[in-house]
């Protein structure tokens, strides 16, 4: 516990919202409900483009340092890096759940559930993004916070990180929410698609008489026609006048699979460019990639590297002292072998790496003569195109 905040380790439990279940609070296909955060999940281009940016956003490698320049020096990760929340699922777990709230809320909020002596946030509880509910207060300006239904008494114990922000608003807007529309399109025509054969969403066909017919005899001539048919495979006689149209509808159609493909492109665009390229959605363009390198560098350049360095802030933000944090983004942007050692190569002929640092990328072990940037360990290596 800490001597100069010791009621700070206090963590308010609040029941978590139930995970919506795709159609239980629609009435028909057509109506689809977006008001929880997991529920546009339910489509598979928001599911892996959110899926992608936080999965990456979270595994890749975290490094601390301090001083710049010939005074920069890498530390050890303090425990706020390690474990924020200090539930044993550590880093990746809760930043995949931090990136998960921003791309589908653009907000995160969380409980400062224990500092260090200083004051600095050592542990923070992260919040479903849906409840909690953010204003400024018309007379002072200073943040109100409920969450749950309750008041937060103390403002101070509330993290909060945002993006998508606007003049004048407290929190962040809500992606999901302003293409609700798109979204909401994709869900609606992947559910009829599944309805139209499992429950039988239309006729298989027609059974059509020349004559004029009360209900009695329509419900009598369908009755002895569905008995025939689920009968012995003998051949339907039909009386005069009588006539059977099927009714035949292309799979595509039936799924409307065009506008799952238009949908689908949208929803991944919502998250960068690029990106339904990427997740291989087809958008009609001609963009195409050379190799795995080069796309990787689109995917770094265009989309991942501003959530990236948002990262890297709030990271160092809940860092002490002077120290900050760096992604690794080399990580990233994995190369063949040849292209790879070609850049090693260069990088010790122009002695701004050593040989040691190179086989630590290579996971090898060090060598004795591997600090020194000499003439001996930079090999001459031509390098040709």
């Amino acid at each position: 516990m800490s001597l100069f905040f010791p009621n700070r380790e206090k963590r308010a439990v609040f029941a978590e919202p139930p995970i919506p279940r795709p159609g239980s609070t629609a009435s028909t296909f057509a109506s689809v409900n977006l008001a929880a955060a997991e529920s546009s999940l339910q489509k598979v281009a928001i599911w892996a483009a959110v899926n992608l940016i936080a999965s990456l956003t979270a595994t890749l490698p975290v490094d601390v340092y301090e001083g710049t320049g010939a005074t920069q020096r890498e530390v050890p990760a303090p425990r706020v890096l390690l474990d924020p929340a200090g539930d044993g699922y550590g880093r990746i777990d809760w930043t995949y759940q931090y990136m998960l709230s921003l791309l589908l809320r653009g907000n995160s909020n969380g409980q400062v559930a224990a500092r260090d002596r200083l004051g600095n946030p050592t542990q923070i509880v992260l919040y479903h993004p849906d409840q909690v509910q953010g204003w400024r207060d018309e007379k002072t300006g200073l943040p109100q916070w409920r969450v749950a239904g309750q008041t937060v008494d103390d403002a101070s114990d509330m993290w909060h990180q945002r993006v998508y922000s606007v003049p004048g608003r407290l929190m962040g807007l809500s992606p999901v929410a302003f293409h609700a529309q798109t979204i909401g399109l994709g869900i609606s025509a992947l559910r009829f698609g599944s309805q139209w054969f499992a429950d039988g969403a239309h006729p298989t066909g027609l059974l059509v008489n020349e004559n004029a017919l009360d209900a009695k005899q329509a419900r009598t001539a369908k009755d002895r026609f569905m008995a025939a048919l689920r009968g012995t495979r003998e051949p339907v006689v039909l009386g005069q006048g009588w006539k059977y149209q099927q009714i035949q509808v292309a799979p595509e159609e039936s799924q409307f699979l065009e506008t799952q493909k238009y949908t689908s492109a949208d929803c991944a665009r919502i998250y960068g460019p690029g990106l339904p390229e990427i997740l291989g959605y087809d958008t009609g363009g001609s963009m195409t990639y050379a190799n795995v390198e080069q796309r990787s560098l689109d995917l770094l350049t265009y989309t991942l590297d501003p959530w990236l360095v948002r990262v890297e802030n709030m990271w160092t933000e809940l860092l002490p002292g002077e120290q900050y944090a760096r992604i690794n983004r080399g990580a990233l942007a994995r190369t063949d072998l040849l292209t790879r050692y070609r850049a090693h190569a260069l990088a010790l002929q122009n002695r701004w790496k050593v040989v040691n640092e190179v086989r630590e990328i290579e996971d090898m072990r060090p060598v004795a003569w591997g600090d020194t940037p000499t003439e001996a360990a930079a090999p001459k290596v031509r390098i040709d195109d």
